[in-house]
């Protein structure tokens, strides 16, 4: 097995760090976000086997990397097939990359009457990325677009998501409130630079 090039990981939340620093207004940050998320979604040779396993019953969301003022996270979903999440919320910005296979993402609204779907699903490919926010659309389901194998997208949130207070949504519009976690009990290595 060739070695991990965790260089790339490491220079994506190095140059995202600088840029949060500058506190852009939140349309620069996801314009500006995405155009340094792109390279790292052209490669997968970045991503360790421990953070791409599926569970064969729901999704897997592995932490990456949390900044230190948790200010931002990279989190890998793994999408075993056919598998979806609840209709749910980020109260956050967040950038979702395609990295491996693909997935669709149904935005809903909530309305008087309850929960109404929002525009067309969107699929993403890999390399494709879609921004979510409580400005631009934070209520969506997304689901594996695959029934045989399994999808990798990479989720870049402005907070530490996995301790964030959020919400799932009923048909009614109703809120069921949840603090996701994560998967993973340990992190990559990406700050070792005896291998480059």
């Amino acid at each position: 097995m060739s070695e991990l090039q965790h260089h790339r990981l490491r220079d994506f939340v190095t140059q995202l760090a600088d840029l949060v620093d500058q506190h852009p207004d939140e349309a620069l940050l996801l314009e500006q976000g995405s155009e340094l998320l792109r390279p790292l979604l052209l490669n997968d040779d970045w991503l360790d086997e421990a953070y791409a396993q599926p569970h064969p019953e729901h999704y897997q969301q592995y932490l990456l990397f949390a900044d230190a003022q948790q200010r931002f996270s990279v989190v890998s979903f793994v999408w075993g097939p056919g598998q979806q999440t609840p209709i749910h919320d980020h109260r956050v910005w967040g950038l979702i990359g395609m990295l491996r296979g693909a997935e669709v993402s149904q935005s809903y609204q909530l309305q008087s009457h309850g929960l109404a779907e929002q525009g067309l699903p969107v699929r993403l490919e890999p390399g494709q990325i879609e921004a979510v926010s409580p400005q631009v659309g934070d209520i969506h389901r997304v689901s594996n677009a695959f029934s045989d194998r399994v999808s990798i997208s990479i989720h870049v949130y402005g907070a530490n998501i996995g301790a964030v207070q959020r919400a799932v949504y009923r048909p009614d519009g109703s809120e069921k409130t949840f603090i996701s976690g994560y998967s993973n009990r340990t992190l990559p290595n990406i700050w070792d630079l005896s291998h480059g």
